[in-house]
């Protein structure tokens, strides 16, 4: 929040000043911190342009190649009743907009933050992993192989150019062989393509974005 108050200018700093209400940091102390083990790419009270042409502010955002990620939490109290028709029909119509703009939307409960918060991780991780190549698999932690795997296809999508055989063996400390194995191994899974037209000398990696889904 520090970081963000150095560059955040008008009502987006006034809501910073304020700071994050109970629920925000309740989801940050046991929701999100235990599921990612990271604030970076995080932002509180993320200014979005609104479809009629003036601002609203997301709980959280969360931005980094490939994902623009909204995080909305949700109280339920006395005046959760006492929502509008218009103000029903303009929330629906706002979460339209976002999804069209190219966000992705996750809603959270004050309860389930509160009371089953290890079920909230798990949505969060399900989350990462379909869209980063996450690290787990059908609700179970990875093997050994597929975590090298994960962490090869993060850094991958975050590249904005193929992936090489030196990148791999940088990422992971490994010698060139090791990496050249794995890169294989991730070949002939069709995690990857090559980034070229050869094929019997593969020398850089594209991302098989379509075989990510089949990860989850």
């Amino acid at each position: 929040m520090e970081r963000q108050l150095l560059v955040q200018k008008g009502e987006g700093r006034h809501r910073l000043e304020e700071g994050q209400g109970h629920s925000e940091r309740l989801f940050l102390q046991q929701v999100w911190y235990p599921a990612i083990r990271s604030f970076d790419h995080l932002f509180g009270e993320y200014e979005v342009a609104d479809f009629k042409d003036g601002s609203r502010y997301l709980d959280f955002a969360y931005i980094r190649e490939p994902i623009k990620l909204a995080i909305e939490i949700d109280g339920y109290g006395p005046h959760s009743a006492k929502v509008s028709r218009w103000q029903f029909s303009d929330s629906l119509m706002r979460q339209n907009h976002l999804i069209i703009d190219g966000w992705q939307l996750l809603r959270f409960s004050y309860d389930d933050i509160a009371e089953r918060p290890r079920m909230c991780e798990q949505i969060l991780q399900q989350f990462m992993g379909c869209w980063l190549g996450g690290v787990y698999h059908r609700g179970r932690p990875r093997g050994a192989s597929e975590l090298l795997e994960a962490e090869v296809l993060r850094y991958g999508l975050r590249l904005n150019r193929p992936l090489r055989p030196r990148d791999v063996m940088e990422l992971l400390q490994i010698s060139r062989e090791k990496a050249y194995h794995l890169l294989h191994q991730m070949l002939l899974n069709n995690l990857l393509r090559p980034a070229g037209k050869g094929t019997k000398t593969i020398r850089s990696f594209l991302i098989n974005r379509e075989q990510l889904g089949d990860r989850r």
